[in-house]
């Protein structure tokens, strides 16, 4: 298997992460220790289980970790669901197609 920083789902899983922490920056500042905090900590774990999965050896400890990083990144979109009802943020296509 090549590097894990060569697959796709792994670069775009930072390209996701990238994207999470510039749309929390523009959260309220009173945010910073709720839902900021808890929407990036969750975030991390997305590419962070993915290379950690391509350094194992054989694909079904990979599948394992690709599904450990598929139920963070449904975590993420359900906490993005949140600030978008309180209004913090708008609906954002972009960031939808990511994740």
């Amino acid at each position: 298997m090549k590097s894990h920083k060569d697959l796709t789902v792994y670069k775009k899983s930072i390209d996701f992460v990238v994207a999470v922490y510039e749309v929390t920056r523009r959260f309220p500042a009173d945010e910073k220790f709720g839902l900021i905090s808890q929407l990036r900590r969750a975030t991390v774990p997305i590419p962070s289980n993915i290379g950690e999965g391509a350094a194992r050896k054989g694909s079904k400890e990979f599948s394992r970790f690709l599904y450990i990083s598929l139920g963070s990144l449904a975590e993420v979109e359900t906490q993005l669901e949140i600030p978008l009802r309180l209004g913090f943020i708008k609906e954002n296509k972009e960031l939808e197609e990511q994740y």
